[in-house]
């Protein structure tokens, strides 16, 4: 989509011509006045996860007490997870919920060395999130350091290229992992592509999905994937710290051995055996008893991503985030901004990083501006990113006019200048 006015008519246009704008009613949205764009770190709450949650506390835990777990929150992890499925182009028995995405990280990085047991190379890259990179540096030490991480660099700090990814992998290569959206960035690997390269010579691929699912079209089965993680109080909108999912394919979940042998992963957990069956499905890498109210939280924004159609989302996605480069172009690269994120729609996820040398203090300016300025929450990433996320499904064009029109206010008036440099500790 071309732009051609940075009136904020044009915006409000857009947004009536917006087929997914009936969605935004969905989500809790108490003030008008403040522009949320950091969807990419955690979602905005669905209206009727509070009530699904006080359902859960008040009428299962409250009145049907143990019995409701043969009320459906046994299977939860499977059902949800299966619907999950449905937005990352996986069978349902290939996804299951639980735990966090660095935990699940490990257990399909363990089982995979161990798939592997004569290759000791693990490739990853320097754009991908660093607590991937701790857990990978974690294993290699509990295994007394005979293993192998190798960081692909990238050469403009935004983006790696497939050629890089084939010099890195060889016959030595038991992983590859990467992040498919890189979070600082917002770089997107084409990752059946390098699928293709990581299997030619023999290697398992992880992705990471955090950035990616609800955001972005997945085809996990299409592009033959072994492995995948993901979190779901992003774009999935499932609530802080919410249990993250994993995939394993199916032909591979029988072959892989988890490296916990828990409760919920046994063949029959109710009959208590003493020697560890494994089950022969997914379920085989769960661990332990669920957190069944945060679990059941994610479900409400799962059925409206499903009913919006991933298609869908990721086309408006990329035209709102094509309209908050052009609106920078305009206005704000003129005030020593750059463009920290690819420019091709291809290459690039749901969010836009946005880089100027006092982006810090910009970012609080945006942030902790008391009325009647125009507050916007976006975030900040090390060392110069403003990180600016859209979440389709909620996000409007006029929400981006007036974020990137604030942006320009707060450069141009000298008002980030009021703001300490000194990092907080979240940002």
């Amino acid at each position: 989509m071309k732009f051609n006015s940075t009136d904020v008519s044009l915006a409000q246009e857009l947004d009536k011509a917006d087929e997914l704008r009936r969605f935004r009613d969905e989500f809790v949205i108490p003030d008008p006045d403040l522009i949320y764009l950091d969807g990419n770190s955690l979602g905005r709450l669905p209206k009727k996860t509070a009530g699904i949650l006080r359902e859960a506390v008040e009428h299962g835990w409250g009145y049907r007490l143990i019995r409701v777990w043969n009320d459906g929150w046994f299977n939860a992890p499977s059902t949800i997870g299966g619907k999950i499925a449905g937005l990352i182009g996986a069978r349902p028995d290939e996804v299951i919920l639980g735990d966090s995405t660095s935990v699940n990280l490990f257990k399909l990085v363990a089982a995979a060395m161990k798939y592997k047991p004569d290759r000791v190379k693990i490739v990853s890259d320097v754009l991908n999130f660093p607590s991937d990179l701790y857990i990978l540096q974690g294993f290699i030490d509990l295994l007394g350091g005979r293993h192998k991480l190798e960081l692909i660099p990238s050469q403009d700090g935004i983006a790696v290229s497939n050629e890089a990814v084939e010099g890195a992998v060889d016959s030595r290569t038991a992983l590859v992992t990467f992040s498919h959206v890189a979070f600082k960035s917002a770089f997107m690997y084409d990752a059946r592509a390098v699928t293709k390269i990581a299997h030619q010579v023999g290697a398992l691929v992880l992705w990471d999905l955090s950035h990616s699912a609800g955001a972005v079209p997945v085809e996990l089965n299409n592009w033959e994937v072994d492995l995948a993680v993901g979190c779901t109080y992003k774009y999935l909108n499932g609530g802080p710290g919410a249990p993250a999912f994993l995939y394993v394919r199916r032909d591979l979940q029988e072959a892989l051995t988890p490296p916990i042998w828990g409760w919920f992963a046994s063949q029959a957990p109710f009959e208590f055996e003493l020697n560890f069956r494994p089950s022969s499905e997914v379920n085989r890498f769960s661990v332990g008893t669920p957190p069944m109210l945060s679990m059941l939280a994610i479900e409400p924004a799962v059925d409206l991503l499903l009913e919006a159609g991933i298609e869908r989302l990721r086309e408006k996605s990329n035209n709102q985030s094509e309209y908050l480069i052009y609106l920078a172009e305009q206005w704000l690269y003129p005030l020593g901004f750059g463009l920290g994120s690819p420019r091709e729609c291809s290459r690039r996820g749901s969010h836009v990083s946005l880089k100027h040398k006092e982006g810090y203090r910009i970012n609080r300016a945006l942030i902790e501006s008391g009325p009647p300025a125009v507050r916007v929450i976006p975030d900040f990433r090390e060392p110069d990113n403003i990180r600016l996320g859209i979440a389709p499904i909620y996000t409007t064009y006029t929400e981006i006019h007036r974020a990137v029109s604030r942006i320009r206010q707060i450069v141009e008036d000298n008002l980030y200048m009021d703001y300490s440099d000194k990092r907080l500790g979240v940002t």
